[in-house]
């Protein structure tokens, strides 16, 4: 049976394996996001899940710093990212500077994700309805 590597670099699977519909969240882990000019904007750090409500809210977007160290964190709505499968890498459709000037935080200081006047602001921002 011939096997297929999995759509954003994730283990080997038969071809009525996942797929791209639907994933298991730590394959799209690391994946690199640009923007659609092309920049890379960062890489995919987590996935974040709304679990009382079964539905993936957030990516933790990671830009900057050196082997880990010193990234600038950014929870980007999941409605923003739209995933490229021929590329093998997520597009957020926003220019370099407005990612500069977004809200973020380091890994010692996560927001409140849950607070729903942060999460407004927050997909206001990106230019997203809320998912709720």
């Amino acid at each position: 049976m011939e096997q297929q590597t999995n759509i954003v670099g994730g283990p080997k699977q038969s071809a009525t394996g996942p797929g791209p519909e639907i994933m298991a969240a730590d394959t799209l882990e690391g994946n690199d996001v640009y923007n659609a000019a092309g920049e890379e904007l960062g890489s995919i750090k987590d996935i974040m899940i709304d679990v009382p409500r079964g539905r993936v809210a957030y990516a933790v977007l990671s830009r900057g710093g050196v082997l880990g160290m010193g990234d600038k964190l950014y929870a980007i709505p999941w409605s923003a990212l739209t995933l490229d499968t021929d590329r093998k890498c997520f597009i957020l459709n926003v220019d370099k500077e407005v990612l500069k000037n977004a809200p973020g935080f380091d890994k010692d200081n996560w927001p409140r994700m849950a607070d729903e006047s942060w999460a407004r602001d927050l997909h206001q921002y990106y230019k997203q309805d809320p998912y709720w």
